[in-house]
């Protein structure tokens, strides 16, 4: 039973790391990419709809994206939806396609976006630790319905390997986005 208890936690730390990367392919760091757009959430007859849901997504080159929705309608909400993110992306529309020219990020924007890469990583490190917490209460409650506190320790020592670990992931991960970032 603390086998599964220790799997499960080190399962959901993985996700984690893996939420962690997905996030932070949506910085950008110079270069145009359709997952920049990820995060945008578009306002669609009323619901909350993913920009890629409601476009083809496309990089004619390193600079640009190129947005085709596929109901015409629906380009001033996704121009509306891109301008209000937190990207500091401004799209310009041409009546069949939305141009995103993703220009040279300035050592103040470098410096925004390393912030928001620690905040990701914050979050990360957070949901570690909650997982940690989670794995290490359901122990105690082991303990109490029959194993012995010698057993619970090494369970709850285990658990805390897999957190450091997960932590120092974490970390590493950052280090390589804010490389990518600082790059000139």
């Amino acid at each position: 039973m603390p086998q599964s208890v220790k799997k499960n936690a080190e399962d959901r730390m993985d996700k984690a790391i893996g939420a962690l990367r997905r996030d932070l392919t949506s910085l950008r760091a110079g270069r145009a990419t359709p997952s920049l757009l990820d995060r945008i959430q578009v306002e669609y007859y009323g619901a909350m709809t993913p920009v890629n849901q409601l476009a083809n997504l496309t990089t004619p080159d390193s600079r640009t994206l190129l947005i085709q929705p596929w109901d015409k309608s629906s380009m001033t909400a996704i121009e509306k939806a891109i301008m209000k993110s937190d990207l500091g992306l401004t799209p310009s529309n041409d009546g069949l396609v939305i141009r995103i020219v993703i220009p040279a990020l300035t050592e103040e924007r470098r410096g925004d976006l390393v912030k928001m890469t620690k905040k990701f990583g914050e979050e990360a490190k957070i949901a570690i630790r909650n997982i940690r917490r989670d794995a290490n209460d359901e122990i105690k409650k082991l303990e109490k319905a029959g194993i012995s506190e010698d057993e619970s320790r090494k369970h709850q020592e285990d658990i805390q390997k897999f957190t450091d670990k997960f932590v120092a992931e974490v970390e590493k991960v950052l280090a390589a986005k804010e490389k990518e970032i600082m790059e000139v």
